[in-house]
């Protein structure tokens, strides 16, 4: 018997990747920026660093949509649509240049001034495909004046920095490579980042490959050197399947500006934490048949784009991506699968058509406006569907280029092979606990005996383990050879996120199509709810615990209350009540069974470790950890701290907070008795407990501050300017409880009101 679940318990997760574009890249609107320079030869200027340094011209002004900022950098950018008689230029804005300041969390603002593309709609149509697919940036159109004056509109396409990869895959500080070539490509070059092996020598790569990052050229020699010689490895140093994802999409669009192409440039490389390079598409300007040059052939006319090979560069060892990925069955069967995919969501469909049509609508007073275009109205009108020539050159109509290209591929046999068929994906157990096994089964059909895969991994950036499922009878795949294939996984983590994959000899398919960016969920049991505390915190850290680093930051320390593993991958932590979702805990953090786990809230996310976005704030605050859905799990406000003195729960986990000595990720060090002071203090209080009046005396110390907090830290009662060794303090109208007597903010008493 087949184990089965209601459809309800299987969950289809798109990544966060895939959201809808707003604020600044928000598709629907056209974005409006104004540069303003101070200097009247900023042209001139510009054009000077251009051909020198490339080094910002400062503007006194850019506003964006209205908002206003001052001293921000300003340069040309662009190889072959840069010249330096022309008016409307690439531009590179950098806001945070000369002093710290961003835009909706953007720092650098990347516009193309849609140079060789009468469409005007190549770029962001392509990154608007792509992205379904693989991580690629948001991209829109955008107005853009200088010194009041409209220069035209441009493609505003996001930044592939640091802010991007730590977005899509978790880190930042990793091996980062621009893959263009240092002096341009062009004619005559050789020089091209087509991740060929050169050897050992880092030299013979420098001026292939723009480095990002403070180092990494070693690890660029690794992978150069497992694609030719090492391919067995290759998991194991790139990420394949997003790989063949970059190669399938540049393929069917012909975007041959591309590593497909006669430069096998415009894509960048970023090694994650997990030691693989992971692929990025760039510049689409000259996508969609716009780039004549494979580095073979050329293509000089539209039929010869509609029946490029989906096998270019096959055997070419120039191309070591395509040659040495295309060469392993499954891999072949893989990308042409993805070709499938995206022929079938975006071409077949003509959805690519109705969204260049909306677009077209969209920016068409914009275009009619540009005073600088490089083609004209009509060709822009009439781009979309037809052929057009003038301006810098001839361009395919969009959907002349892509019917034929249909028609052509899909009448080749790689696509006309029936394709496994993959459903009715269960699980054994919909909601396991933390360490368990379960078993996931899918009904296969026409697919071999050997070729279906899972592809699994705990929520977050780690990469998918693909493992093969077995249609044998002892995997919870029921009887053997009854279509239904099963393995059997360790839930190791709140979330693991699977998709599968089916093979035959002449094809291949996933479930989900889109895998690996669209792939099922498994959540596992042990909700954080009513399970989770916050049991100590330190907000004002200056000599007790340091991090990893050395450095002395405040942290908070949460408890678990239960049994079970608790799993944090919808859990966040805050300092605010108004912004509840602040820092989200990473995807496959857990807390083991009566537990602590401690988080570093420096607003250092460049550190290893838990390190919170914002920092606490000694003069009072709040912490509290939410669930993406469900809301508050635990809170706590808190008045003046003192400097490495901590507010614990005592008893720990679920008493009250109180000051006390920190910590640390243990048990709280609660009082075993009321006379119990936190430091050996150099003072008397009496009579403790006290009904009305406190007699405070010291021998040897001036007390020239008082402070008495309650036990939720909110400071009640205060007194300067006291230059005294002996005081008297009115508890009188205070209510009953216990409170916290703190002078000259060093030595600290607990006090008992009665």
């Amino acid at each position: 018997m087949k184990r089965t679940i209601s459809s309800l318990f299987i969950v289809l997760l798109f990544s966060a990747k895939l959201s809808a574009q707003s604020g600044f890249y928000d598709l629907n609107t056209i974005q409006l920026i104004e540069i303003t320079f101070a200097q009247t030869n900023w042209d001139y200027m510009m054009d000077t660093a251009k051909a020198g340094s490339e080094g910002f011209i400062m503007a006194s002004m850019v506003k964006i949509n209205g908002v206003e900022y001052d001293s921000v950098g300003v340069k040309y950018k662009g190889n072959s649509t840069y010249r330096p008689n022309q008016v409307k230029n690439p531009l590179h804005i950098e806001l945070d240049t000369y002093k710290t300041q961003d835009h909706e969390g953007f720092t650098d603002i990347k516009l193309s001034n849609v140079f060789n593309d009468p469409s005007f709609l190549r770029e962001v149509l392509s990154y608007k495909i792509v992205r379904n697919y693989m991580p690629a940036p948001q991209s829109n159109f955008t107005n853009v004046y200088i010194n009041n004056s409209l220069i035209g509109l441009y493609t505003n396409s996001e930044s592939i920095g640091k802010k991007f990869v730590d977005s899509h895959f978790g880190s930042k500080t990793n091996s980062f490579f621009k893959c263009n070539p240092i002096n341009g490509a062009g004619p005559g070059s050789s020089a091209f980042p087509n991740l060929v092996y050169l050897g050992t020598d880092s030299s013979q790569y420098y001026s292939r490959y723009e480095l990002q990052s403070d180092y990494g050229w070693y690890d660029l020699i690794n992978l150069c050197d497992t694609l030719a010689n090492h391919t067995t490895a290759i998991e194991n140093t790139i990420n394949v399947n997003q790989a063949l994802w970059m190669l399938a999409f540049d393929n069917l669009l012909v975007n041959l500006d591309s590593y497909l192409g006669g430069f096998a440039q415009n894509y960048y490389l970023y090694k994650d934490d997990y030691s693989r390079f992971q692929p990025v598409v760039w510049d689409m300007n000259e996508s969609f048949g716009r780039f004549s040059m494979t580095g073979t052939i050329n293509l000089p006319n539209t039929t010869t784009k509609q029946q490029m090979t989906h096998l270019l560069h096959l055997t070419d060892s120039n191309w070591p991506l395509v040659k040495n990925l295309l060469s392993n069955p499954t891999y072949k069967r893989m990308y042409i699968a993805h070709i499938k995919t995206i022929l079938a969501e975006n071409i077949a469909n003509n959805l690519y058509y109705t969204d260049g049509l909306a677009l077209q609508t969209l920016i068409g007073p914009s275009v009619s406006a540009d005073p600088n275009k490089f083609y004209t109205y009509t060709n822009f009108i009439n781009n979309l569907t037809i052929d057009v020539s003038g301006g810098n050159g001839s361009a395919p109509g969009l959907t002349n280029l892509m019917n034929g290209r249909n028609t052509y591929l899909s009448a080749l046999a790689d696509f006309t092979a029936t394709q496994p068929a993959i459903t009715s994906i269960a699980v054994s157990n919909n909601q396991p606990a933390i360490g368990t096994l379960v078993f996931i089964t899918a009904n296969v059909t026409n697919a071999s005996s050997s070729g279906v895969y899972i592809a699994y991994r705990n929520a977050g950036f780690s990469p998918f383990l693909r493992v093969q499922m077995f249609d044998d009878g002892l995997h919870g795949d029921g009887s053997a050879s009854d279509g239904v294939f099963g393995v059997t996984i360790t839930v190791t983590s709140g979330k693991t996120e699977y998709y599968i994959f089916a093979e035959n000899a002449q094809a291949g398919i996933f479930s989900p199509q889109r895998a690996d960016v669209e792939f099922y969920t498994l959540t596992a049991q042990a909700s954080a709810n009513g399970n989770l505390v916050i049991n100590e915190f330190l907000a004002s850290n200056v000599s007790t615990i340091a991090d990893q680093d050395g450095e002395f930051d405040d942290w908070v320390e949460l408890n678990n209350l239960t049994d079970q593993v608790i799993a944090l991958d919808s859990v966040y932590l805050s300092d605010s009540y108004t912004n509840l979702l602040k820092w989200k805990f990473p995807d496959g953090t857990i807390i083991q069974p009566y537990n602590y786990l401690t988080v570093w809230t420096d607003d250092d996310g460049l550190q290893a470790g838990l390190h919170a976005s914002f920092k606490l704030s000694a003069s009072g605050e709040r912490v509290a950890i939410t669930h993406a859905t469900s809301g508050v799990i635990d809170s706590v406000s808190f008045g003046v701290q003192t400097n490495d003195v901590s507010m614990q729960r005592c008893p720990d986990a679920s008493g009250d907070f109180i000051f006390a000595s920190p910590s640390f990720s243990d048990t709280n060090n609660c009082p075993t008795s009321i006379s119990e002071e936190l430091f050996s203090p150099n003072f008397s209080v009496f009579p403790n407990p006290c009904v009305k009046y406190v007699h405070i005396q010291s021998p040897d110390l001036v007390i020239n501050t008082v402070r008495v907090i309650n036990m939720v830290g909110q400071g009640v009662l205060q007194q300067h300017g006291i230059n005294s060794n002996k005081l008297d303090v009115d508890f009188t109208h205070l209510p009953c409880g216990l409170y916290i007597i703190v002078l000259n903010d060093i030595v600290y008493h607990k006090v008992i009101k009665e």
